[in-house]
């Protein structure tokens, strides 16, 4: 399933509902790799949380994930740890480093990034990109690059 869920979204995948969103997320979960930064692509309501929702429940996360809007970053523990970051409000790369982001890395983790064009020069390379949308009658796009 973990390479067939791979495939299916660099080839686009469409859910009409945040559950099929969250469990497409969570069978992302299995597949990627320890200490692995995912940038979250896409405006504003595309479902970018109700995807790391799905990412934490593929994580044995139990806790409730909202939005870190305000709060810049969550940090979530379960069979990985998950820190959700939102860049919306990060106006540069300094501002991440104050942070003290690094601290909070325990491998494995993943590193779930909305709005990651803010950050883009302190993303690593290896860096999977996943752009959300939306179609007419509140269909989702999700497509992995």
């Amino acid at each position: 399933m973990a390479t067939n869920i791979c495939a299916d979204l660099r080839a686009g995948v469409v859910t009409v509902a945040a559950a099929e969103t969250q469990a497409l997320a969570a069978a992302l979960a299995a597949a990627l790799p320890p200490d692995t930064v995912l940038a979250l692509h896409g405006d504003l309501g595309v479902g970018k949380t109700t995807f790391v929702q799905g990412l934490a429940r593929g994580f044995g996360i139990t806790e409730q994930v909202t939005s870190p809007t305000f709060g810049i970053y969550s940090v979530y523990r379960g069979t990985r740890q998950l820190l959700h970051l939102d860049a919306y409000r990060i106006a540069s790369p300094r501002e991440l480093d104050d942070l003290l982001i690094e601290d909070f890395l325990t491998s494995p983790w993943c590193l779930a990034v909305e709005w990651p064009e803010k950050v883009a020069a302190w993303l690593p390379a290896d860096a999977w990109h996943l752009d959300l949308g939306i179609e007419s009658g509140d269909r989702h796009t999700l497509r992995l690059r």
